[in-house]
């Protein structure tokens, strides 16, 4: 057989599969929203909405965790603001969406003692 017959063979082959849908190119697309939307998206929600839940939830006595870095005990809370002592008789008006963290009060001996 001659390259020519085989080459003419091969094209009428391709020719006859037909060419795949055009919704089939988008598939890859779909495919990297949906793995985006499991592995970044969803887990960062629900961390977000158990935060909110967590601050929501602070009462006086909680010991407490600011974005600037100070832990101190919440002795006054109302809608947008805590008081939290973080030194005997140093006392700091903190907003509630600051609050980092609310820690156990019964939390285990530090690390360098």
């Amino acid at each position: 057989m001659s390259s020519s017959t085989i080459l003419s063979v091969l094209s009428a082959a391709a020719s006859a599969g037909g060419a795949p849908p055009q919704w089939l190119s988008f598939l890859p697309l779909v495919a990297m929203g949906v793995i985006f939307w499991f592995l970044i998206l969803r887990p960062q929600m629900k961390q977000q909405k158990e935060h909110r839940t967590k601050i929501a939830g602070v009462k006086k006595g909680d010991q407490v965790l600011t974005g600037g870095g100070f832990v101190g005990k919440v002795v006054k809370v109302d809608d947008q603001y805590a008081e939290i002592e973080i030194a005997p008789n140093v006392k700091v008006k903190a907003v509630k969406s600051t609050i980092a963290d609310v820690m156990s009060p019964t939390g285990g001996a530090p690390a360098n003692d």
